[in-house]
């Protein structure tokens, strides 16, 4: 059982998942999951058993990254919402296993969509999923947190300065060469805190990508990779999720530039106005948001790019990916003074 294209021995895994859950039957089949650029994430079949193993990446990573640990927290107590997530079924915090601290979950079935267009749907089928991505949010935001065990997850108050904190941090550790651009947005975004104290559970990556849809119907089954969760301000994931609209094919698959209506996909006034109709809210979007929410595609993409200077990155093509840093910071600066 022992695979070279692993970073750990199945043979181990094996026999440890055996004796969590007596009641494994069959051969273990173990396939990496692709398209992932920070926890690698694998398949855990058996003949009677169908699960995810999520891990953090071997060797040294930047402070409060990779935090599967609250991943498998915000998806275990979100099982008691009506969001749907995968049901989690163990965590185990120990190296002794696979050298890293995982977690299990259930395999749920479901299409994820990695290109934004969506290519190969009918548009009237592009347009539902759209939405569909929206009434998601709104119903996250919604959460009780408190009512979910959760009202400890994150500090009250403070978010985007906090958050703002956080992620010059981030920069600061994962910088392996220059990005005025990044610098220039930082210093704006610090220069322009907005006061406002809303607080919620926020996603922190709410993507199309991280999205699961049943097989046939636009509907999402399971809200996944919840590694940058926490509470904070709703409008903070609104942006983020807006910045398809805002970034071309060619800087990870943003939708700049397409023709939209031609393809069925809302135009981001529209798509945005869906979401604050579910959601129920006052407050909108601004300069900051995007802004803030490019600013953190910046350095995700300077971490990953860090990651694969010293061989850690998660996806093979993560040199590339870390080369759209710069790209992202550029378009935050637009953001910022689009008005």
């Amino acid at each position: 059982m022992e695979r070279k294209d692993f970073p750990f021995a199945p043979a181990r895994l094996d026999a440890f998942l055996r004796q969590a859950l007596p009641d494994l039957r069959g051969e273990l089949e173990l396939e990496r999951i692709g398209g992932g650029q920070s926890n690698p994430t694998f398949f855990v079949s058996y003949a009677n058993r169908r699960l995810v193993l999520r891990t953090k990446p071997a060797g040294a990573v930047l402070p409060s990254a990779h935090a599967i640990d609250r991943e498998y927290r915000v998806m275990q107590a979100l099982a008691a919402s009506d969001l749907p997530v995968p049901r989690m079924v163990l965590y185990h915090a120990g190296l002794d296993v696979i050298g890293t601290p995982f977690y299990l979950m259930e395999r749920v079935e479901g299409r994820v969509f990695a290109d934004a267009s969506l290519p190969g749907l009918a548009p009237a089928e592009r347009r539902a999923l759209y939405f569909e991505m929206a009434a998601t949010m709104a119903k996250l935001h919604a959460v009780d947190v408190a009512a979910l065990g959760l009202a400890d997850y994150g500090k009250p108050g403070n978010y985007f300065e906090r958050q703002l904190a956080r992620w010059n941090q981030q920069w600061g550790l994962s910088r392996t060469r220059p990005n005025p651009e990044l610098d220039t947005l930082l210093a704006w975004l610090g220069a322009h805190l907005p006061r406002d104290e809303q607080c919620g559970l926020v996603h922190g990556d709410f993507r199309l990508g991280n999205l699961m849809f049943h097989p046939t119907e636009p509907r999402v089954v399971a809200v996944l990779d919840w590694e940058l969760s926490t509470l904070g301000h709703p409008l903070a994931d609104v942006a983020y999720n807006a910045c398809a609209w805002r970034t071309l094919p060619g800087e990870y698959g943003g939708l700049r530039g397409l023709d939209l209506a031609a393809l069925g996909i809302p135009a981001e006034d529209e798509y945005l106005a869906s979401y604050y109709r579910a959601a129920g809210g006052e407050q909108r979007a601004a300069p900051f948001h995007y802004g803030f929410a490019l600013m953190r595609w910046s350095v995700i993409f300077e971490g990953i790019a860090a990651r694969a200077a010293d061989g850690t990155a998660a996806a093979a093509d993560a040199a590339a990916v870390g080369a759209l840093a710069g790209a992202m910071a550029r378009r935050g600066l637009e953001a910022v003074h689009a008005n």
